[in-house]
């Protein structure tokens, strides 16, 4: 059994894994949606407490279930429920004539790695540091931009003919350096802040 906080607050047992799976899930799941409609409007991509939200999910659920906890997320927003930025949904980018997929779903990926990530780094031990938990979200914060801004450039590359070189270029101008500071924040308040709830229970991961 893994040190995570989900594992302090809600044991796992053979009878009732499952269930308890679940509803975490669920549970993390709304929350980063709620934290997706704290927003700051930006085109493309637009700036939320969601990285806040995904890197705590982590944190406090570990590897598996923080990264089926942000899939499940993104099934949520796909299938139709108002849970991505703004209150938006699906697949694809609303404001083109034709079908695209959205410049942020990259992000959305991303979100599922970083959870992942950090996770695995808080079940490794981690968490028995500060600086240590804060460097797992940090991590696993920079890790989530990978996919978000490769798809971002493919996304500038064919909806706005842009050559490689360009998009390159809008895509860490549009969906990196405005985010740098405030990630960076959220980061290390995620990283901090799950240790610090676990310790309130008298028991560090």
């Amino acid at each position: 059994m893994n040190a995570t906080l989900a594992n302090m607050l809600w044991p796992q047992t053979q009878s009732s894994n499952l269930v308890r799976n679940i509803v975490l899930a669920v549970i993390g799941s709304l929350v980063v949606a709620g934290a997706a409609q704290v927003t700051i409007p930006m085109y493309p991509v637009p700036m939320t407490l969601q990285t806040l939200a995904v890197l705590g999910v982590g944190a406090a659920y570990g590897a598996r279930l923080g990264a089926a906890t942000l899939l499940l997320y993104a099934i949520e927003g796909a299938v139709g429920l108002p849970f991505f930025a703004g209150g938006k949904s699906g697949l694809f980018d609303a404001k083109l004539d034709y079908m695209f997929p959205s410049g942020s779903m990259g992000y959305v990926v991303g979100f599922v790695l970083a959870a992942w990530l950090v996770g695995k780094l808080i079940e490794s031990g981690w968490a028995r540091s500060l600086p240590k938990s804060a460097l797992a979200a940090l991590v696993g914060g920079a890790l989530l931009y990978v996919p978000g801004i490769i798809w971002l450039a493919i996304w500038a590359s064919k909806t706005m003919n842009m050559d490689a070189a360009t998009a390159t270029t809008s895509a860490l101008s549009w969906g990196l350096y405005p985010f740098i500071v405030g990630d960076v924040i959220k980061a290390v308040l995620a990283g901090v802040g799950v240790p610090a709830i676990a310790s309130l229970f008298g028991r560090k991961g």
